[in-house]
């Protein structure tokens, strides 16, 4: 992907879709590009995180074992929460399809997260929308039960 590609299509996911064109400039420089084909492991639950990733072509899987946890197409993200706490991977993320990744570094983030309060909020958005789309799994199933 060349930066153009990479400017054009962080325009267009969510979490940075409110950020100035200079910005998403500086984001689409720093992001490094990685590519893993199907079945392969992007991390595994208990490792360290010092990066999350945006997915730029394909899917990921993100599971505990083999319960699926979610399923994330093009554009979603997912590896942030090791970024923000410090504390080691919550469960495994592993490629549906050949992907093509950006991969955003923790010191890069934070320092996107500290000067634009529009990325903060998004974020924190779209970690409230899965907490809650993850209860009513989890409530759904008990249900089941």
């Amino acid at each position: 992907m060349i930066l153009v590609q990479k400017i054009l299509f962080l325009k267009n996911v969510p979490l940075f879709s409110t950020m100035p064109p200079d910005t998403i400039a500086w984001v689409a420089e720093a992001a490094d590009e990685t590519s893993t084909l199907s079945g392969q492991t992007i991390f595994e639950k208990g490792s360290e995180g010092d990066s999350m990733y945006v997915i730029a072509d394909g899917s990921v899987r993100i599971h505990d074992g083999a319960k699926t946890l979610a399923s994330l197409p093009q554009g979603a993200f997912f590896g942030e929460l090791s970024i923000l706490d410090g504390e080691t991977r919550s469960a495994t993320a592993t490629a549906e399809t050949d992907c093509l990744l950006l991969v955003i570094r923790q010191d890069s983030f934070r320092r996107i997260l500290s000067k634009q309060f529009d990325v903060t909020e998004n974020l924190l958005k779209i970690l409230v929308r899965r907490i809650r789309e993850q209860s009513t799994q989890l409530q759904q199933e008990q249900n089941e039960d």
